[in-house]
Order: structure tokens, then sequence, then C-alpha cells
């Protein structure tokens, strides 16, 4: 039970009105792989739209002259909403392969906007945007509204904090004088906006602190120990109970995931996997290290923790926006007013959930709390075992099983190499015993099976197993694009990951004193691809690279150890298809408006590829090399032949086609 008698900590006595600041705290932080099943089920709901913003700018946007900032923001909404106009087309032609990869191209550009510019989540015209893009998303693969809604109850208290009613905070409170914080490397500053969230977690909520408090007696041992070992301060783990309440599994509307809310790309920049099978992200202990990591390299871009914390939540070109204004002052505070109100709060509420877990007691909380410290048993077992074999085995639950590897995010364990399973610490013999007579034929394959019921679309197939139109067509000869009940279809299921699973950090970055690292890149350097230069310029950002070099802000990030933040005059590293690569190494020679010019024919649909790809044979004939995602009736549509026409030429029956395949288009004349 908490002392009935609340002893509030503070440096001095105030008195607090509900005309407090309204302060936020947010959670702004997963990428579409057309191989892969897109995992980033973003929900319909925005639970930002509405709220303002107390310090904008309240002129329409129509009438008022743009800053750079807020131009390159509605340019690429525009750019959006050019590729989510041709998947609508793509439907309209009955070409599920191509409408796949468009409305795959219109989701991965939404969420590559909200990764680099997270403050962007509260504008209305990308709340519009981002209704159109999930809306067809959700259409084409079959998912329900209800399907990976925000999981976690912190995101409920964030609503309740972004809210501007403060009815609840009307009453006098006073602090006293007489406690002492311990000594800590993170200023904790007690202010107004500081006491807002002390309010809010000691009288309004307390249920909801008591709740991280008892978390916190299982995790808290294991995250300390690793910021000491990356030479970060303790208390900062603190963060993580605003972030996401302790909660591993914890996801946000705008994907977010885990315990320290990592964004796909930012969580691929320090080593954490993402894929159809797992999400390193809501591991525990990977996660830890990974933030302590990010952490760690914004103070040494700012030298500044209240900036580095506020650097986690918001774009370093939001943040830079924000110092501008306020005169250039490099200072959290200063630069206050002038933070989206979602970035507002951060500090605040970290300062606030700090002091109370340093002196819970001093809150009118417990000294301690009953939990069991953060600890497992590893065992190597196979890829592709189903996950309640496994779990009979340990003599334990499924949802036992899951709770102890929450990176796992399917039946079975992801395929390739063994996969290493936690389980109970005193499980171990048992297991081993009980796994050695787990019969083969228990083991999953590459591929399956499936008979189509009534009602299913390819593209709610393709989601059920993970994999893409493209890859069903692909594994299924002279397959229509109407199907019908009772018809079999061969799905490939999606691989693994490149590199071997760790237990207990980040599996893609081995590096303990750096994680930034060039070997990094080359790991993740694609097939059949081949690196290429390019040299930053005034006004590029990460997301405008990868634009023209059509790869992933978070690939470009991977490849070259960096985070948002990029600097004039650096090179940077980008991997690109080798049979492509001429194209690509002209783009370092071009303008910034020759580049977007480029960019914008190639989003209208204009095959800008085309003149590489096309050559004479020396039998007469123009052919053409099959492309990463073409379709037989695409090629036919490219260059104004009929589909009947390739066929003959070639000697194909149906529409199956590989990539690097030489096809006849026409007689030379």
């Amino acid at each position: 039970m908490r002392n009935k008698t609340i002893k509030f900590l503070a440096m001095i006595s105030v008195i607090l009105t509900g005309s407090l600041f309204n302060n936020v705290v947010a959670q702004n932080k997963s990428d579409i792989d057309l191989e892969d099943m897109p995992l980033r089920l973003l929900p319909y709901t925005n639970p930002m739209q509405g709220l303002g913003n107390s310090s904008a700018d309240n002129t329409p946007t129509a009438v008022k002259d743009l800053d750079p900032f807020q131009r390159d923001l509605l340019a690429r909404i525009s750019e959006v909403y050019k590729i989510h106009i041709s998947a609508l087309d793509a439907q309209v032609q009955n070409e599920p392969v191509e409408a796949e990869k468009r409305i795959n191209n219109a989701l991965t550009a939404t969420q590559d906007l909200l990764d680099d510019y997270p403050e962007i989540q509260s504008d209305q015209r990308f709340t519009e945007l981002y209704r159109s893009v999930i809306s067809e998303y959700r259409q084409f693969y079959g998912i329900t509204e209800m399907e990976n809604e925000a999981e976690g109850e912190i995101f409920a208290i964030q609503e309740e904090l972004f809210s501007e009613d403060d009815s609840w905070m009307k009453g006098n409170f006073s602090f006293p004088e007489d406690a002492v914080l311990p000594k800590t490397d993170v200023p904790l500053i007690q202010n107004q906006q500081v006491n807002r969230h002390l309010v809010y977690y000691t009288l309004r909520r307390p249920e909801v602190m008591e709740t991280w408090l008892q978390r916190a007696e299982t995790y808290q041992p294991m995250m300390r120990k690793i910021f000491r070992e990356e030479r970060v301060p303790e208390e900062l783990t603190y963060l993580a109970f605003i972030e996401s309440g302790l909660n591993p599994t914890a996801r946000s509307w705008a994907a977010a995931v885990g315990m320290w809310q990592f964004i796909r790309a930012t969580g691929s920049v320090y080593g954490l996997e993402v894929n159809w099978w797992i999400d390193e992200r809501r591991d525990p202990e990977k996660a830890t290290r990974a933030a302590a990591r990010h952490l760690r390299d914004l103070y040494n871009i700012w030298g500044d923790w209240h900036l580095a914390m506020a650097n986690y939540n918001i774009s370093p070109r939001g943040l830079k926006r924000a110092i501008s204004r306020a005169g250039g002052v490099e200072d959290y505070w200063a630069a206050y007013p002038y933070l989206p109100r979602e970035t507002r709060g951060y500090v605040p509420g970290f300062i606030a959930t700090a002091m109370i877990a340093m002196n819970p007691t001093e809150f009118g909380f417990q000294e301690e709390y009953e939990g069991t410290p953060y600890s497992y048993e590893v065992v190597e077992v196979n890829g592709l075992m189903e996950l309640s074999s496994l779990a009979q085995a340990a003599g334990i639950t499924t949802d036992q099983l899951k709770e102890y590897n929450p990176e796992l995010l399917r039946w079975a364990t992801p395929p390739g190499s063994k996969y290493p399973l936690k389980i109970p610490a005193d499980r171990k013999e048992l297991f081993l015993e009980n796994y050695s007579k787990i019969p083969e034929q228990e083991r999953s394959q590459n591929i399956t099976m499936h008979t189509v019921k009534r009602g299913e679309s390819l593209g709610v197939i393709a989601r059920k197993y993970g994999t893409t139109v493209a890859g069903i067509y692909a594994s299924n000869d002279n397959l229509s694009n109407t199907i019908y009940p009772g018809q079999r279809l061969a799905i490939p299921l999606p691989k693994g990951a490149e590199e071997a699973i760790s237990a207990n950090r980040p599996s893609n970055q081995t590096s303990t004193s750096s994680s930034r690292t060039s070997s990094s890149s080359r790991r993740s350097a694609p097939a059949n691809s081949t690196p290429v230069t390019y040299k930053v310029k005034t006004g590029d950002t990460v997301g405008h690279i990868a634009e023209w070099y059509d790869v992933r802000a978070w690939e470009i990030r991977s490849w070259n150890g960096i985070g948002n933040t990029i600097r004039v005059g650096k090179s940077l590293t980008i991997y690109v298809p080798q049979n492509r690569a001429s194209h690509y190494e002209k783009i370092n020679t071009m303008g910034f408006a020759e580049k977007q010019n480029l960019e914008r024919k190639q989003r209208s649909g204009e095959n800008i590829f085309l003149a590489s790809a096309t050559s004479d044979s020396d039998d007469g004939f123009r052919t053409y090399t099959v492309q990463r995602n073409d379709t037989l009736s695409g090629i036919a549509d490219k260059f104004g032949v009929s589909l009947s026409q390739i066929r003959n030429l070639n000697g194909i029956n149906g529409s199956r086609i590989y990539v690097g395949q030489k096809i006849k288009i026409s007689r030379i004349n």
C-alpha cells in the first residue's frame, strides 16, 4: 500500500495552479523491403491529431512564406501523394504486382518522412496523407482497423498529458524543502514544467508510477549495468519510464517499438535486427545497449544531456530550428518555447520520473517493490522450430516462452542458423532432454502450400505468410490475376537475418567501443550491389539522398554509421545494383534541381533506367534486361507493344520472368 501521507520533494516551496504550461511527452521514433512483407503495420488513428501547438504560427500556410524546413516537408508530402495516386492507377489497370510495389513505396516514403522529422506527426497535412496511405495499405492486405494499434499503457498516459485540459491541476500543492537529491551527471533541474509532471505521477496517477517502479525491480539492475559498460550516466535509464513504461513490447502509432521506442531506422544504425520473424527492438538487453550508445552519440554531438535527450525525440534539423528561433543559444530551456508540444514535455518528464524513482519514499511510494531481476538461460535451437513444441520441452506455456523471448514475432524460430532461445534459468537440463526427442517432421520448411479460401485476395494471402504478391507470382507458374477458392498456391516463407542472432547484444553490431563502424556497411551491403560515393551538398538531407539513389534512409544511415545529421562535404557510401551503377554515379555531379527533376520523372511513372537497360542484339532484335520488380505486362507497357508479342518473340507461355533475363522486344528496323 502507498503511504497515505504524501511527502513531496523540492528545492523550494512553489504553488502550482492550472495556469502551467501544457507539457507533453512524446514517442517519436521500422522500412518496406519489397522482397519481404512490410513490417510497419501502422494504425489508422493518429492520437496526435487535433492537439495543436501553442507555439505555432496559426497563419494559414497558403498565405505565408515557407521557410526551407517547411518547404522541404511540403515537397516530400507532395511526392508521397504522387506515389499514392500511381498505386490507385495500377489497381484500376488490374496490375496487382505493380500496385503492391507502389503501395509499399508510398508507405515507405511516409514512414521515412516520419523517421526523418518526428515532429511532423501533429501536422494536419501529414495526418491527412497518413490516413490516405495507411487506408490503402490496409485495404490491399486485408488488415482490419483494430490490428496493430498502439500497445502499452504509456500512450494513454501521454494522451492525457498532451491534453490542454489542466482541470486536475487546480488547487494548491506545496513541496517541502528538506529532501536531498543524489549527485547526478544529468542536471535534474526543478521548475514549473517539471512540477507539473511530479504532480501528475504522485497525485493524479500514482498507480502508473507504482507499476513502473515494480517493473524497475526486474529491469533496472540489468539496465544500469549496461549503461555503466557503455559509459553513459546511469540515471538516464529512467528515460525508459517515459518512453515505454518499461514495457518491452510497447508499440506506438508511429511504429516505434520496445522499451526504448526505437524506430526501425535508428535501431538499424545501432545493430538491432528487424525482419518478419524477429524484432530486436523488443529485447530488453539489446535495446538498452543500443539506447545507451545512441544517447552517448547524441551527447557527443551536443555536449549537453538535455539537448541529447531532446534529439532522441526530435529530428536534428527540427532541434536546430528551435535553437535558431531562440537566438542560437544551444540550451534546451531557451529553445523550449519553440519546440513541438510533444517534445517540450520530454525532458521535464524525464526529470520528474528520475526524481521519483531515485527517491520513492519522498513521494509516498515504497522503498522497494516485489520483482525478480531479469535472468535466463540460453539454449541453441534450430530454425523454424514451432514455439509450442519448444515451450512444451521447457515445461512452460507458449506465452511464458514468448515473455522470455519478446523479440520473436511468429509461430516459430527464424530460419537460418541456430537461434539462441531464452528459457527459465532452472530448466536447461530438462529442455535439452526433451528437445532431442522432438520429431523431425515437426520442423517447418522454407516453402508452404496454401489453399485459397473464399474472399481471399493475393494481398491477404501474402500478408498471412509475410511474403509479397510478387513473391507468390514468382513461385507459381502461369498464375492469373484472378484466384479462386480451392486453388493451391506455393507460398515462399520470408528469409531470416543475414547474420547469426546474438543472445544479448544487437546482432548486427559487434563492436563494444563504437556504435558506428565501417564494418557494418560491408555486412549490410545487398547482394549484387556495388558501392558508389556521394558528397553531401548544401540543402541535402538523408531523405533526399535516399530518394535519388532509390534506397531507404535507414540503409544510408546503417551503411555509413550516421544518424539523421549529415554535414556538407561528407562522403557517403551507397550500395546500388551493379547493372545500374553508371546511372547512379552521375547523381553526384548533378545539381539539386536536376536531381529533383529526375526524381519527379520517376515518381510520375517514367522509367529513367530504360535506356541503360535496352540494347540491340546480334540477331537483329531490340532487347531489354529485366530489372528488379519488373512484370511482363509492365515491360510491354513501357515499350508500347502487346503482351502477346513479347510472349511470342521469347517463347514465354505464362508471366514468369527473372532479374537479368534478356527479353526480346521487337525487331530492329
